[in-house]
């Protein structure tokens, strides 16, 4: 019998989340990448491709027929209405390649996920992990390295950070927060105590999320999504 641990990993922009993401994969845990999976569902000819084309037109096609993700990050960060487009066209899209990833490894036989969502809060994808851990830094920090990183004007960070669920939310929402205010030292030193955390025998709970209990429910939500769509 394998039970399985499902820990959320979140965090905003230019917090670090990446980098702590790359620490738990060094330590040999499993992750299962919402943006990985999320460039996966705007591949050429799929049906996350048909749908956000037919709603932003060929514009935001390269010559080869991809989707130009510069050019429709643009679009979506400088207009609330369009991102909220997008994120309800792709969702189903992206929690269903998540969920056939988790699926994948706990067939497997892999005991501790780490789903790393940017959107965890915001796609209600929270309800799946426990826990969930939040990489955060304070505002004024998080704003000069995102243009330190992105070598992008002050306005045009503001609104890439304010088009996401302020971090403050995002922490008063977590089981564990990372700070990653200072340094990278301070990071890895967290980041040993957070996974001693989640590398704990799991709890009664987590191991009666048997193959078989968790395969019925997996397939269950699977189905019903189905249905639900084809209702729709």
């Amino acid at each position: 019998m394998q039970g399985m641990r499902i820990v959320g990993l979140t965090g905003g922009i230019a917090s670090g989340k990446s980098t702590v993401s790359n620490l738990f994969k060094a330590h040999g845990i499993p992750i299962v990448d919402a943006d990985i999976v999320a460039r996966n569902v705007l591949k050429k000819g799929t049906g996350g491709w048909k749908k956000v084309v037919a709603a932003f037109g060929e514009d935001i096609l390269l010559d080869n027929g991809e989707v130009d993700r510069a050019k429709l990050g643009q679009i979506v960060f400088s207009d609330p209405e369009k991102r909220q487009l997008l994120n309800r066209l792709l969702a189903p899209f992206i929690s269903r390649g998540i969920l056939m990833e988790v699926l994948k490894l706990w067939i497997k036989g892999c005991s501790i996920i780490v789903l790393d969502v940017p959107l965890l809060f915001e796609a209600k994808m929270d309800k799946w992990t426990k826990p969930i851990v939040v990489v955060w830094v304070d505002p004024k920090t998080q704003l000069q390295r995102l243009m330190i990183r992105d070598e992008s004007m002050e306005e045009e960070a503001k609104n890439r950070i304010n088009a996401q669920m302020s971090l403050d939310l995002k922490r008063s929402k977590a089981d564990i927060v990372i700070d990653n205010t200072s340094s990278l030292e301070a990071l890895h030193e967290q980041f040993q105590k957070v996974l001693t955390q989640i590398t704990k025998p799991l709890t009664w709970t987590e191991f009666m999320l048997s193959r078989n209990g968790a395969l019925l429910a997996l397939f269950s939500t699977f189905v019903s999504v189905a249905i639900f769509k084809k209702s729709a």
